[in-house]
């Protein structure tokens, strides 16, 4: 039994990075923010206020699911943007079903996966819900467009990540951060390598 954790940086690629590694091993993945976007779909909200609760429900649903794995001893993924603000759900989870941990981290250039995050922000396969914060469904102007969202500035951007710890936090005594600036230069063999050297400690621990 065990638990890995994949996280980082907005636009680091946490849910590609999450699809490869279970598909390589066979595993689940709990992704908050698929959960997030089935709230949005079969709830919705009208105010920044009730989509930060909608969000605080992805979490606690991710976490109740975890919890359900641990009881019977399967092994998963959880991919989310975890943060400092995190690590209290963690380690009750941690505390009731003591896992080896593994926190795959993703990060890189700032300023390049800004403008990675710019462009997801403005792509047509972006689910609305996380781009918009005053209304889901949008409500459509004269029938036209729905409304543009607004965007933040790089420093901004770069501030969030170093206030909310999104490529400092780790939970259990392994991490391995991923450097994802440029894709094409990730050695996915070596990650998996790292990864089954990690399983075989734990297993024979």
């Amino acid at each position: 039994m065990y638990c890995i954790l994949v996280t980082g940086i907005p636009a680091a690629g946490k849910s590609t990075m999450a699809e490869a590694v279970s598909e390589r091993l066979k595993l689940p993945v709990i992704s908050k923010d698929t959960v997030k976007e089935l709230l949005f779909d079969n709830v919705g909200f009208h105010s920044r206020e009730e989509k930060v609760n909608l969000g605080i429900a992805s979490m606690e649903i991710m976490y109740y699911v975890a919890r359900q794995l641990m009881k019977t001893g399967q092994p998963f993924i959880l991919e989310n943007n975890f943060e400092y603000s995190s690590e209290s759900g963690m380690k009750n989870l941690l505390e009731d079903y003591p896992y080896p941990v593994l926190t795959i981290t993703l990060t890189g250039d700032y300023r390049v996966i800004y403008r990675r995050f710019l462009e997801r922000e403005s792509s047509p396969d972006r689910h609305r819900g996380h781009v918009v914060n005053d209304c889901y469904p949008e409500k459509k102007v004269n029938h036209l467009k729905p409304l543009k969202a607004k965007t933040i500035s790089y420093e901004d951007f770069a501030c969030g990540i170093e206030k909310r710890g999104f490529d400092a936090f780790r939970v259990g005594e392994r991490q391995i951060k991923v450097d994802t600036t440029d894709f094409s230069k990730i050695d996915m063999e070596k990650l998996f390598s790292q990864i089954a050297t990690w399983r075989e400690e734990i297993l024979h621990d």
